[in-house]
């Protein structure tokens, strides 16, 4: 039976976090994500778990890493700036395979910004958010009930692939408060992933011996399995190497366990990555994500009621992006087509891209304040 809650988007993040057997936070306050750490200071000393506000961003990760390698499914929570700063100790997460989560609330940028405004502009930077080359999973909030399923997904995500995941939120719905209707824990429990371990001889265990597309097994330390983490490129057992052969094996798998297999299997996992609404006879078709889809929604009824047949593409998993059916919207609805976001067109790019065409109408702002669905449904009688 779903539980039916009045709470706020950032604290329904931090619960389901502790629901999803999380037990350590690592972070730092920063504006307008701090109720996550708040509220998981609150909630996991209750479970035996530890919240910990470190010197700074990069205390914060590098502490929640350390935590993860012993087995312990940790996250951290920041914004823009936050992860700025974590960027470096994201990369080792990528490189090592450690599972973590990383819930980012929005805000203006770049640099301080807009602290306390709207914005999706860290989209480009969820995918890639440290140098070099991987592939990064993003998801995406569209609903106060969202920011706890997607949340609870987030963890299973990376524990299954072994590597950071960002959650996104942004200042709307981080701290809009309203009801939210969540599974019921058994629902979650029986959901739960954690990451695969080696139980053989120990002196047969190779943690990066693992097929192409395949994530490493990282047993829990301190259980007699002994490898070696470093943010080098490594061997079999996590030692640093510099082999050609092994270090382009290293690369094409990080990025293969998630594109290659989200491209074969349309998808990571069996949750959906993306809502459509009205879309069966629609002649025009609004994509929109995040707070801005609440917008959306209402933009689609009230084009309806006034004889035009609008529906909404919502996509959830941001990245890897739902390519295969976004291909089919190119086909089907040509240039029309709006896309609308609070950033300078970043979401609208990868649209452009997968398409193969330029003439689509976007909807943009960058000045922290939300789009409203009456200017939706102006832009849209634009289009007819």
């Amino acid at each position: 039976m779903a539980r039916e809650v009045i709470s706020t988007g950032n604290e329904l993040a931090a619960k389901a976090a502790v629901d999803a057997g999380v037990r350590f936070f690592g972070g730092y306050p920063i504006t307008p994500s701090s109720e996550v750490m708040h509220v998981a200071s609150d909630l996991l000393p209750a479970v035996g778990g530890t919240a910990i506000q470190m010197e700074d961003e990069i205390g914060g990760i590098s502490a929640a890493l350390g935590a993860s390698m012993t087995g312990t499914k940790a996250f951290t929570a920041t914004s823009g700036p936050g992860i700025s700063l974590k960027a470096e100790q994201i990369g080792l997460g990528f490189i090592a395979e450690i599972p973590l989560v990383i819930i980012n609330v929005m805000r203006g940028g770049p640099s301080t910004g807009l602290p306390t405004r709207v914005s999706q502009a860290d989209i480009g930077q969820a995918k890639y958010p440290t140098h070099g080359d991987y592939a990064s999973i993003t998801l995406c909030a569209g609903s106060l009930t969202e920011c706890y399923t997607q949340t609870v997904r987030a963890f299973n995500l990376a524990e299954k692939y072994m590597t950071p995941v960002f959650m996104l939120l942004d200042e709307t719905i981080g701290h809009m408060h309203g009801k939210a209707m969540l599974p019921d824990m058994e629902e979650v429990e029986a959901s739960i992933v954690n990451r695969a371990q080696f139980d053989g001889d120990p002196a047969d265990y190779r943690p990066y011996d693992v097929p192409m597309n395949e994530p490493a097994v990282l047993n829990e330390m301190f259980k007699g399995y002994r490898y070696h983490i470093t943010g080098l490129h490594h061997g079999a057992e996590g030692f640093p190497t510099e082999d050609a052969q092994q270090c382009e094996y290293n690369i094409e798998r990080l990025v293969g366990k998630i594109n290659a297999v989200a491209a074969q299997n349309d998808g990571l996992d069996d949750l959906p990555d993306y809502e459509e609404v009205d879309m069966e006879d629609a002649e025009v078709c609004i994509v929109a994500y995040g707070s801005i889809a609440l917008g959306a929604y209402e933009a689609v009824k009230k084009l309806r009621s006034e004889g035009i047949k609008a529906g909404l593409f919502r996509p959830i998993m941001l990245w890897p992006s739902p390519a295969k059916r976004i291909a089919e919207i190119g086909e089907k609805f040509g240039d029309k087509i709006m896309v609308t976001e609070l950033n300078m067109g970043q979401y609208s790019d990868e649209i452009e891209r997968i398409i193969k065409r330029n003439d689509f109408t976007r909807l943009l702002k960058a000045n922290g304040r939300p789009i409203a669905p009456a200017e939706m449904v102006a832009k849209v009688k634009e289009m007819m």
